[in-house]
C-alpha cells in the first residue's frame, strides 16, 4: 500500500495548497445555496469554539502528465471545498478593503493568488455545475456584504474551522480509503459505492479513459442513477434469476461487481466477454472509422455477467438510451396515433391503444397503479434488450395481459404484491431462457373472471382486457 499523508488543516492550509485540482471523472458541482447558507450557519453557531471540523477530504497525490508537476486531486469533498473557495472569494471581493485587523488582511492578501488561480485553472463543462458554481457565488457575496458577517466569522473561517486530509498515491487506493471511510461513515447511495469500485477496476493502461467513460454517469443526477438501478436494473437481473427485488440497497450492490478481465484467470466462462471486450475496442481502433464513422458498442445484456470497469460505465450509459427508447413515451393528444416509435417501427392499432392507455388512465398515479407499470415496464426493457423490436407490439400485448393481471385482481397492490407475483409467474425467467420471440408470445396466460376483480378505477384496462378476451 502506498504512504497516505494524515494532516488536520485549517481552511486556509487547505485552500493554500498549490495543486490542488478537480478531476474530470468527478460528478457535477451540486451543492445549492441551501447548502451555503448551511454551511455559513454552522459557522455562526459554532463560533465560540476554539476549533470546528467540517469534514474529511481525500486527495490522490500524483504528477501530471501534461504539466509534469505533482498534482492533488480531489477524490471525495469536492462539493465542500469548492464552497469554501467561493466563500473566501466572496470575502476578498466584498470585505478585504475594510477590514481593521492587519494580521487577518495579510492573510487574505496571501490566500488571493492561490484561490484565484485555483478557479482560473478550473475548467466546468457541465452546465450544472457552472449554474450552481455561479449562483453560490453571488449567495456568498450578499452573506459575507451583511454586516453581521464580521471579522470574527472570517477569522474562526480560516482558521478555527478544519478538515481531516487523506492523501494517498495510488488512485486505486485514494478510492478504496474514500469507499471505506463512508462504509464507516456518511450514507452514501448504493450507485455511489459502485462508482468508487468501478473506478477502482480501470486496469492502468486505461486511466486517461477513466473521464471520457463517466461522463455519461456524471452527466445524471443522483434521483435518475437511484431509479435506473432500483427500479430497472436491479429488478429486471433479479427476477430474471428467480430472486426476490424489492428494495436496492448497499448490501445488493453485488448484483453489479462481475469481472476484471485484467486480474482474472482466463476462465473458460470470460472468454466470450474477453472476445468482444478487445475486438471492439480493435475494430473502434481502426483507421477506417475515420472514414466510414463506423463504430461498434459492447454488445450488453441485461443478464449478462458485469464487466468491471469501464464496460461498467458503458453499460449504464447504454442502458439509460434503451430506457428511454421503452419508458419514457408521453401520451399523445384525444386520439389513438401510435405513440411509441423506435427504429421504424409502428405500434399496432391494438399495442399504441394499451400504451396510450397506461398514458392516461385516471388512477395511474395510485401507488400501486405505479407499481405494476414499473413492472410491465420492466418486462418490456428486458424483452427489447433479448430480440430488440422484433414483434414488439404482439410483446406489449403479452406483457400488458400479464402485468395487469396483477391490478385487476387485487383492490390493494405495493411492492411487496408485484414480488410475489413476479416470482409465481415469471415472465422474466421465461424471458432468461426463450431463444424466440415466439416462446414469449405464445405463453399461456389465464382469464379473468369478473368474481375475481377486486381492483378499482381500471375501466380503460378492462376495456382492453374484454377487447382481446381476456376478461369473462
Amino acid at each position: 500500500m502506498s504512504e497516505m499523508d494524515q494532516k488536520i488543516r485549517t481552511v486556509a492550509e487547505l485552500l493554500a495548497l498549490p495543486s490542488l485540482a478537480i478531476p474530470d471523472y468527478q460528478r457535477p458541482y451540486k451543492w445549492t445555496e441551501k447548502n451555503l447558507n448551511d454551511l455559513v450557519s454552522d459557522l455562526r453557531l459554532y463560533r465560540g469554539k476554539s476549533a470546528y471540523r467540517l469534514g474529511t477530504v481525500v486527495f490522490h497525490r500524483h504528477r501530471d502528465t501534461e504539466s509534469q508537476q505533482d498534482q492533488m486531486d480531489i477524490v471525495d469533498g469536492q462539493q465542500r471545498t469548492l464552497t469554501l473557495f467561493l466563500l473566501v472569494r466572496a470575502i476578498l471581493l466584498e470585505k478585504k478593503d475594510g477590514l481593521k485587523r492587519q494580521k487577518l488582511k495579510d492573510q487574505l492578501n496571501d490566500l488571493e493568488r492561490v484561490v484565484d488561480e485555483f478557479l482560473g485553472r478550473q475548467t466546468f463543462s457541465s452546465l450544472i455545475s457552472q449554474s450552481n458554481l455561479h449562483n453560490n457565488f453571488m449567495a456568498a457575496r450578499r452573506v459575507v456584504k451583511r454586516p453581521e458577517f464580521t471579522e470574527e466569522d472570517i477569522d474562526f473561517l480560516l482558521n478555527r474551522c478544519q478538515l481531516a486530509t487523506f492523501s494517498l498515491s495510488d488512485i486505486s487506493e485514494a478510492f478504496q480509503f474514500f469507499d471505506s471511510q463512508n462504509a464507516r461513515g456518511r450514507d452514501l447511495a448504493p450507485h455511489d459505492l459502485l462508482k468508487a469500485f468501478h473506478l477502482r477496476e480501470f486496469p492502468e493502461r486505461e486511466r486517461d479513459l477513466q473521464a471520457e467513460a463517466v461522463c455519461h454517469w456524471e452527466s445524471l443526477d443522483s434521483n435518475t442513477l437511484e431509479k435506473t438501478f432500483a427500479d430497472y436494473l436491479y429488478r429486471i437481473r433479479n427476477w430474471a434469476q428467480g430472486k426476490s427485488a424489492r428494495y436496492f440497497g448497499k448490501n445488493d450492490v453485488g448484483v453489479f461487481k462481475g469481472v476484471n478481465l485484467d486480474k482474472t484467470a482466463a476462465y473458460p466462462y470470460t472468454q466470450s466477454l474477453t472476445i468482444a471486450h478487445y475486438f471492439v475496442d480493435e475494430y473502434n481502433g481502426q483507421y477506417q472509422r475515420h472514414i466510414d464513422q463506423n463504430t461498434m458498442g459492447f454488445p450488453f445484456h441485461l443478464d449478462q455477467m458485469v464487466v468491471n470497469g469501464r464496460r461498467f460505465f458503458e453499460m449504464i450509459s447504454h442502458y439509460q438510451g434503451l430506457l428511454g427508447q421503452v419508458i419514457n413515451h408521453d401520451a399523445k393528444e384525444e386520439n389513438m396515433d401510435p405513440v411509441f416509435r423506435c427504429e421504424n417501427t409502428t405500434l399496432s392499432e391494438s399495442a399504441a391503444k394499451i400504451i396510450y392507455t397506461l398514458n392516461t388512465y385516471e388512477k395511474r398515479t395510485r401507488t400501486g397503479d405505479q407499481c405494476v407499470r414499473n413492472m410491465f415496464d420492466c418486462a418490456l426493457v428486458f424483452y427489447v434488450d433479448k430480440f430488440g423490436f422484433e414483434n414488439i407490439s404482439e410483446a406489449i400485448e403479452k406483457i400488458f395481459i400479464w402485468a395487469y393481471s396483477c391490478r385487476i385482481r387485487n383492490y390493494s397492490i405495493g411492492v411487496d404484491t408485484v414480488d410475489k407475483y413476479v416470482l409465481r409467474n415469471n415472465v422474466f425467467n421465461a424471458l432468461l431462457h426463450a431463444t424466440h420471440p415466439i416462446n414469449v408470445l405464445n405463453m399461456y396466460l389465464p382469464t379473468i373472471k369478473a368474481a375475481d376483480q377486486k381492483g378499482t378505477g381500471l375501466d380503460g384496462i378492462i376495456s382492453i382486457f374484454k377487447d382481446r378476451n381476456y376478461y369473462e
